[in-house]
């Protein structure tokens, strides 16, 4: 839906006005944090997300309520039992619903006027072009373990000068990255190749992720399976996630000149009270992130039931 008016200030309204749906009464609140054309930009604008789960679910519901007008979505994926503590779709009514359908329909419920495309399979080289058409933003909502697909769409994102990020749940922490199309790029920040085995890209993830790792004093990294792709995570660091998240969208979309891209990198350990950020010149090619990176792998080769803290 093309808008052609901003948020215009509005009288107050009776009981029965209330019950009746309207853009302007629903995020009137926004108008004092942003404008009235900045809310009507939101409106129009279309953000891409890959995955609708731990993550990728609350940051579509959180940029819905900032009154962003224009979403596509996608996840082969349906809601099971152990999607329970931490997923915001995992309800008992969706147990056996497609990720992507269930939450197109939550997100409807807070406005029915969005236009949602939804994509209830994977991205990838066959389908990237649709997922990523027309978008102004692609956030990252992909499982920790999708290395292939998350340095596809990212790569695909800057190829079409789309801003992306990522923003994911770390033990009681979220840690983020924005990505400029017009700056360092996911694998060079990441230093991922396509020579590279899955243990080395997910051991780089992680490592460039959160360079100064805040959750390692409390994260029992025995509880991490690469073999089953689970580790532990937590609600309370997939909504924080969302809030930076949301922070950052609002940044690259009103006002990108007030962005930190890569390759500065942020993490706020809410268990701790800390917030580490900082900027790898070098991405994960620095020396130090290369020594971070051999000693993870190491641990992870040789387990890490003696010294679950360690790196």
């Amino acid at each position: 839906m093309v808008c052609d008016s901003a948020v215009a200030p509005t009288a107050p309204m009776g009981r029965e006005q209330e019950t009746v749906w309207n853009y302007q009464r629903a995020f009137e609140r926004n108008i004092g944090l942003i404008d009235e054309e900045e809310q009507l930009r939101l409106r129009n604008s279309r953000v891409a997300i890959a995955g609708m789960g731990g993550v990728g679910g609350v940051h579509l519901m959180t940029l819905a309520r900032l009154g962003i007008g224009r979403f596509t979505i996608a996840d082969p994926d349906v809601f099971t039992v152990a999607n329970f503590n931490r997923q915001y779709g995992a309800t008992v009514p969706n147990l056996g619903r497609n990720k992507a359908e269930a939450m197109a329909e939550a997100a409807l419920g807070v406005n029915p006027e969005l236009d949602i495309r939804v994509m209830p399979s994977k991205v990838g080289p066959q389908n990237i072009d649709e997922f990523l058409s027309d978008a102004d933003l692609y956030v990252d909502g992909l499982d920790f373990f999708a290395t292939d697909a998350r340095r596809l769409v990212f790569g695909q994102a800057a190829r079409q000068g789309v801003w992306s990020i990522t923003a994911g749940p770390i033990g009681f922490s979220t840690a983020w990255i924005t990505f400029d199309p017009k700056g360092m790029s996911f694998d060079d920040y990441f230093d991922m190749r396509d020579d590279m085995d899955e243990l080395d890209r997910l051991v780089a993830f992680v490592i460039g992720l959160t360079p100064r790792a805040t959750h390692l004093p409390y994260t029992d990294l025995s509880k991490a399976s690469i073999a089953e792709q689970r580790g532990p995570s937590a609600s309370l660091a997939c909504r924080l996630a969302s809030g930076v998240l949301a922070a950052e969208a609002i940044a690259v979309l009103l006002r990108p000149h007030e962005t930190k891209p890569a390759p500065h990198f942020f993490q706020f350990d809410a268990y701790r009270r800390k917030l580490s950020r900082g900027r790898l010149a070098f991405g994960n090619r620095g020396v130090l992130q290369r020594i971070k990176r051999a000693v993870l792998k190491r641990r992870i080769l040789g387990g890490f039931a003696d010294d679950p803290g360690a790196v």
